[in-house]
């Protein structure tokens, strides 16, 4: 029979929104299914996905207000009469960030209706390779078919749950920007998701846990006054550049953000005062601690959203360890006319822009004669920590494993922002780094830079890199003073060798 849909979309969050806009533009009928399962605490969201409703954009906006009450410190050297002590008020900034989200969740809604995309508020599953069955909360059943589907249903945080009072008493990021009340003196836990089998610690993997959302999160918790620990069990910033990490974990040690490392913990509990005792291992003394926090959260790593998508039943392959779906470069599934997009898929890098790009290319080849590729090389991205780290392109240790300490070359410099000095902050962290080919042209391999509006930086940069620019032609750009941008004109050459990379793949 005739399908109802010539599109279907499982996920409304970022590559799934973009792919069925994209595609209603070719007049296709398109149906969006999205659906968000509670978190274990009750959290729940909108229209939108990660980055709308617990991602991207509350992280940005709270960041921007541990922002402002820096500026506070430094208005009062350029003139300004500002009492003291400050107060930040959580209520105030959580209630204009959540209304600032719900206005996001209404106009994706708004915008599937302009463009004639039906949306149904119902969790799918697949009945068999053309249908999808959708229940709504109450349980009422919906059957849409349809000639293609996309699954875009990205992740959720994982839970480490042979902790005992984990699940109970601790939260994730689901849950930290929908807080009414402020979170007060908070644990945030990031290290590799492991088991106890048989007494032995199992690691899982060591790429999949989340210490950008653990340090993100814990640096604007800190910039608003809130007394703050990150306990982590491994390297910051795993899959980044190490240097650039320990810098930027130095600058939060120093802005007031306290870390306990190389350990781990082994169990919470709710005392009487209605606080959480956490109990931990410090793998270097060999010792057992224990102190008291208001809240926990808990960053080990994102799980694909695939349990009730019943993909084995239609024969879509995933990642047995990872549990993600395999795509290849069109992003197409095991099966013919099933698609995947966002950080549901295997291999792709877990970032809104990446997502929205791939869904639109997706649906141009599906409806629009388009034969071209989402490129996923030389992605820039952004740690919105309080000194901002932005990347693009290889790390150090990468690159040597790609290429060979021998063929690389290395220019960097530390900087001070213009804006720090009459303010008398410490610049110490601010730092640019460039990771290059040492033959011929000397093409940029990587690009790396700790300082303020980081982002702002890189993505300028970022175009340059993608069209392989050099050292020389970097060099012959001319910087606009006095910026932070301008540092990355003007690098010094050191040599790096005897690296302990620790990041593989090219």
């Amino acid at each position: 029979g005739k399908n109802e849909y010539d599109l279907l979309v499982i996920g409304g969050g970022s590559g799934g929104l973009a792919c069925a806009k994209e595609a209603a533009q070719f007049g296709r009928q398109v149906a969006v299914l999205d659906y968000v399962e509670p978190s274990p605490q009750g959290t729940k969201w909108g229209l939108g996905g990660t980055c709308v409703n617990v991602g991207c954009i509350p992280k940005k906006l709270m960041h921007q207000a541990a922002l402002l009450g820096s500026a506070l410190k430094d208005a009062q050297h350029y003139g300004w009469n500002i009492a003291q002590p400050v107060h930040h008020t959580w209520s105030v900034m959580a209630q204009a960030v959540q209304n600032y989200v719900k206005s996001l969740n209404w106009g994706h809604r708004v915008q599937l209706q302009d463009k004639n995309v039906k949306y149904f508020n119902t969790k799918g599953s697949f009945s068999d390779p053309h249908t999808v069955r959708g229940l709504t909360k109450a349980g009422k059943e919906t059957i849409v078919t349809a000639e293609n589907i996309v699954i875009a249903t990205g992740g959720r945080p994982k839970y480490p749950m042979h902790i005992a009072g984990a699940l109970e008493y601790g939260i994730t990021s689901d849950d930290l920007f929908w807080l009414k009340e402020s979170p007060g003196k908070t644990l945030l836990v990031y290290y590799p998701f492991i088991l106890h089998l048989y007494e032995i610690i199992v690691y899982i993997s060591l790429t999949d846990a989340s210490p950008d959302v653990s340090l993100e999160c814990a640096g604007f918790l800190t910039g608003i006054g809130l007394d703050t620990t990150v306990m982590m069990r491994s390297i910051p910033l795993r899959g980044f550049d190490q240097q650039m990490a320990s810098l930027v974990t130095e600058h939060m040690e120093s802005y007031g953000t306290k870390f306990l490392k190389r350990c781990f913990p082994t169990k919470v509990e709710k005392l009487e005062s209605n606080r959480l005792q956490v109990t931990w291992k410090n793998t270097d003394l060999g010792t057992e601690e224990t102190d008291s926090f208001d809240t926990v959260m808990w960053a080990v790593g994102r799980a694909p959203d695939t349990e009730t998508l019943n993909l084995e039943t239609v024969g879509v392959k995933t990642n047995s360890e990872t549990g993600k779906i395999i795509v290849d470069a069109s992003e197409a599934t095991s099966v013919p006319h099933i698609y995947a997009v966002g950080d549901i898929t295997e291999g792709r890098p877990e970032l809104t822009p990446t997502a929205i790009a791939a869904g639109k290319l997706l649906a141009q080849r599906l409806f629009g004669q388009s034969s071209e590729l989402m490129d996923y090389d030389n992605v820039p991205t952004t740690v919105f920590t309080p000194l901002e780290y932005g990347c693009v392109g290889l790390s150090e240790e990468a690159a040597v494993q790609c290429y060979g300490s021998d063929n690389i070359e290395v220019y960097h410099a530390y900087y001070k922002p213009l804006e720090f000095t009459v303010a008398e902050r410490d610049a110490t962290q601010c730092y640019v780094k460039m990771v290059c080919l040492r033959e011929r042209e000397q093409r940029i391999l990587g690009l790396h830079f700790i300082g303020p509006n980081a982002g702002e930086v890189i993505q300028g940069f970022a175009l340059g890199i993608k069209c392989g620019a050099t050292y020389p032609q970097l060099m012959k750009t001319v910087g606009i003073h006095p910026t932070c941008a301008e540092e990355i004109t003007k690098l010094h050459i050191t040599k790096r060798s005897g690296l302990d990379a620790t990041v593989t793949g090219c």
